[in-house]
């Protein structure tokens, strides 16, 4: 919290992108944040792993489906093999075929798939918070970068306004030490504090160029481009939220923050993940279908068909001294039909099998891989848990520590109104007695420094009560905004 406290004490820029024809556009606190929401990698990263999530979100709910195969074969033997048509041998050149399908849908499996249903919608719930809390993230960066930029934009406006002040004293004395009414000794102490002033100037401009660098860089934006911001009217109020006690604003925070929702979310996934585990102990009930079809080339010809046998006569010789022919008693086959070729169409139609089955599945022992998976989900469980409370201790430190320095740097800023209303009237004073030489240089720089340091703590202890407020109203889910 500390880190984001000094990050966001320095502020609240946007940019400006410059064309071709160099012309400067402002940009708003909010246009930046709405750049840095469309380049950063990190939002990016999140949204890719929402998008992941409902795609398991949605595949999950359709397990529920039975599912559907099918396959086919063709195949070329020769020599002595099967007809998958008749499964009679055959030893001629056999072109084969067939054609199948199953289906499958499980009626019951310890509840897993219901409960993988739960757990997806779950993560992408969680998903979701993680793509919220990614975007506060980087908006509060975002406008911790912006008003850096403005909070050094007035530093360097300071020392721009000692360093006028000094160069038109210096124009005063030098008339009266032309005239011989002061030494040449203050001309030269008011030309060395000059350039004292020049180098704030440098080391301001340094610190703005570099406030300016840092937010390009966090909206991914070239550093030679050219920026301008709209400037707010920045004004120190108090809200709500400084009467507000820490323990109501982390109890506020608590039901609206992502990243509160988030870990209680993986609390719910990871429990659900158990109830799965377990589900690995219960039967399993499944209920299936299927098809199965072939084709033979060796029946796609004309056969014949046979029934019993007749009695008949085939020659066997003859007489040679009577040329008289000889025949012998034998039963030949009685021919029926004669059937035409066999398609493959018909053939699949005529051949097709169908079947059904209901299985049942009985875990008995895995080797007790079921009971480490259970053992591990219930671990993941206490794990997140723990992380959840992590998560909410660290909101509670942040709030805390955020409105202890929001106390802090009201009562800074008002002592340092005070120290700057009482070191103007002692600049005043000062000056005016240095440019009647009642007073020498020593006792006019000590002033004049004294008043540039007090109002540079002014603007710092003001940003500082500025920043606090926000990060305060931040944690209770308000925009951020200036």
């Amino acid at each position: 919290m500390r880190n984001l406290t000094s990050l966001i004490l320095s502020g609240l820029f946007c940019l400006t992108i410059s064309n071709s024809t160099a012309q400067d556009n402002k940009y708003s606190l909010e246009e930046c944040i709405d750049i840095a929401f469309e380049k950063n990698l990190t939002i990016q990263r999140s949204q890719l792993d929402l998008k992941v999530s409902e795609v398991t979100k949605n595949q999950s709910k359709l397990e529920r489906l039975p599912d559907f195969n099918m396959g086919a074969n063709y195949g070329i033997n020769w020599g002595r093999t099967i007809d998958p048509t008749t499964n009679n041998f055959v030893t001629e050149q056999l072109n084969s075929s067939n054609i199948n399908g199953r289906s499958n849908l499980t009626v019951f499996n310890g509840m897993q798939i219901h409960n993988s249903i739960k757990q997806s919608n779950v993560s992408y719930a969680a998903s979701y918070a993680d793509l919220e809390k990614a975007k506060n993230d980087v908006g509060l960066n975002v406008a911790t970068l912006y008003l850096n930029v403005i909070f050094n934009q007035e530093l360097l406006a300071n020392a721009e306004y000692q360093l006028n002040s000094t160069n038109q004293q210096l124009e005063r004395t030098k008339k009266l030490v032309d005239a011989g009414a002061l030494p040449v000794t203050n001309l030269l102490d008011l030309q060395a504090e000059s350039a004292s002033n020049e180098v704030n100037v440098i080391n301001a401009e340094n610190s703005y160029n570099l406030a300016i660098l840092n937010l390009k860089q966090a909206l991914l934006i070239p550093a030679g481009d050219r920026f301008e911001i709209e400037i707010p009217e920045l004004e120190l109020t108090l809200n709500e939220t400084y009467l507000m006690t820490p323990d109501e604003i982390y109890k506020a925070a608590e039901a609206i923050r992502p990243e509160i929702k988030g870990a209680q979310l993986r609390i719910e996934e990871a429990d659900l993940n158990y109830k799965i585990s377990k589900g690995a102990y219960s039967p399993i009930f499944t209920v299936s279908a299927g098809f199965n079809t072939n084709y033979s080339s060796f029946a796609d010809r004309e056969r014949e068909i046979y029934d019993g046998t007749i009695p008949s006569t085939v020659p066997i010789g003859y007489v040679a001294s009577s040329r008289e022919t000889v025949v012998s008693d034998v039963n030949l086959p009685n021919v029926v039909e004669t059937l035409p070729d066999f398609p493959l169409r018909e053939q699949f139609k005529e051949n097709i099998s169908k079947n059904i089955a209901f299985n049942l599945s009985i875990p008995v022992f895995n080797k007790f891989r079921t009971r480490a998976d259970v053992q591990r989900s219930m671990l993941s469980k206490q794990r997140a848990e723990v992380t959840s409370q992590e998560v909410r201790n660290q909101l509670r430190q942040d709030i805390e520590t955020a409105y202890n320095d929001m106390m802090a740097a009201s009562k800074t800023h008002t002592a340092n109104q005070k120290q700057v209303e009482a070191l103007e009237e002692a600049f005043r004073v000062t000056e005016n007695q240095f440019n009647l030489g009642a007073v020498n240089f020593v006792d006019y720089q000590v002033s004049t420094n004294n008043l540039f340091m007090a109002k540079s703590d002014l603007v710092r202890s003001k940003f500082d009560f500025i920043f606090k407020q926000k990060v305060l109203d931040f944690y209770l889910g308000k925009p951020i905004s200036f």
